[in-house]
């Protein structure tokens, strides 16, 4: 019996919630799930032993009924594992259109469950990301006076979560609640009469303000009763797991130290930056890829192969003007996760994956089916361990808005 099943819509996004689980007690296993192909899991991928397990999509810039349906699927395969309670996890910085993803998943799973009410959670202050009268902030700033306002596939024009959430639900606003920081400050009996109030009025989705770690724990705390939690990573910390850590101990191979980029955020891009300070590294740009793929990717894998002590990078951007067309991810992600492919089979056992449709296509392409969490390097970021072949690979798939500005350099330390 698994106690917690998750549905995370992108790949590193289900690992920032295990990291977050695994630290709150749960043995948690990572599971690639469906993609808009259809692929299907296996049984066998779920550990044994495992308390929960997160289903990591790539339904987050899906067209609306494809991201649905996927999350229904994942929705029904972890009930048929023995799950009771249930997670939808999106990122800390609510990327979302105005007619979905987020909304229409969430809604989705919970009339899928039979139940009335949810909360709408994304604060993560560690990242400093926090919430405050329903309003969403990145830092000091408002999440559309953010870096996010211009991501190219879910650029953030509003901060305001009720009415980013408003059109994405069938009932409109009469269907989202908040509930305001001061409310929130008295504890977790407040917290819960005022969701149980907002169910009562008629709303399913209910916002609710969190400036620190310790409003999150509370938020958890009142929403004990809850069937469905909807969230980023940071409110799972708030969470009773079974045991006193699910973490396991890993230790990283020796070899080359490959990083492979493919975000565009101003962190990552920013790492890179840094990284290339460091070390080596070789940009990659699409229109070279359609040109010659195959001399673009032979050159990135020959190079890699060939680094020293120091990180090597093989990356998409490092600067806002290398960003320049959406239409442009698909084939640098087909590039880095043949990179991947090309540098596993010549015996590299360790690789650092920025960006959440990157870390997808690498997996994928690796044929790493589930992932084993170990300890946390920087706040939704660590190590984790798979099998490909009957061999042990280790992968660290970081959002692209996470990690701090060494990540790239510190991420072997003491390996």
């Amino acid at each position: 019996m698994v106690a917690l099943g998750a549905i995370a819509d992108d790949l590193t996004g289900a690992t920032d919630l295990a990291i977050t689980l695994t630290s709150a007690g749960y043995r948690t296993t990572v599971v690639l799930g469906t993609d808009a192909h259809g692929e299907q899991r296996t049984a066998d991928a779920v550990a044994d032993g495992a308390d929960a397990v997160v289903v990591a999509l790539k339904s987050r810039t899906m067209p609306v009924d494809e991201a649905v349906a996927v999350s229904l699927d994942a929705l029904t395969w972890l009930r048929q594992a023995g799950c009771e309670r249930f997670y939808v996890k999106y990122c800390s910085t609510f990327d979302s259109t105005p007619t979905g993803n987020i909304g229409p998943v969430a809604e989705a799973v919970l009339e899928a469950l039979g139940e009335d009410v949810t909360v709408i959670a994304p604060a993560f202050p560690a990242n400093r990301r926090t919430v405050y009268r329903g309003h969403l902030f990145v830092g000091d700033d408002p999440l559309d006076e953010s870096p996010m306002r211009h991501h190219p596939l879910t650029p953030m024009t509003d901060s305001n979560l009720l009415r980013l959430l408003a059109p994405q639900v069938s009932r409109g606003a009469d269907d989202v609640a908040l509930v305001p920081w001061p409310v929130v400050s008295r504890g977790a009996d407040a917290v819960r009469t005022a969701i149980e109030e907002a169910r009562a009025a008629g709303a399913r989705f209910v916002v609710v303000d969190a400036l620190c770690d310790a409003d999150l724990a509370t938020l958890a705390a009142a929403a004990d009763g809850l069937r469905l939690l909807t969230g980023g990573s940071a409110l799972a910390q708030g969470l009773d797991g079974p045991r006193d850590t699910g973490q396991e101990a890993i230790t990283l191979p020796g070899g080359p130290r490959v990083v492979l980029a493919g975000s565009a955020s101003q962190a990552t891009q920013g790492q890179v930056r840094h990284a290339l300070a460091a070390g080596g590294g070789r940009q990659i740009r699409a229109a070279d890829l359609r040109e010659d793929f195959e001399a673009v990717v032979s050159a990135s894998v020959e190079q890699a192969l060939a680094g020293g002590a120091a990180p090597f990078v093989v990356y998409a951007t490092a600067a806002p003007e290398d960003v320049t067309d959406a239409a442009d991810a698909p084939v640098i992600e087909e590039a880095l996760a043949e990179i991947a492919e090309r540098l596993v089979a010549a015996g590299v056992r360790s690789l650092l994956v920025a960006g959440g449709e990157t870390s997808g296509a690498v997996m994928r392409r690796l044929g790493v089916g589930s992932l084993a969490l170990g300890p946390e390097v920087d706040p939704g970021v660590a190590w984790t361990r798979g099998h490909r072949d009957g061999e042990d690979i280790h992968l660290m798939l970081k959002s692209g808005n996470f990690g701090a500005e060494d990540l790239f350099v510190r991420a072997w330390e003491g390996a």
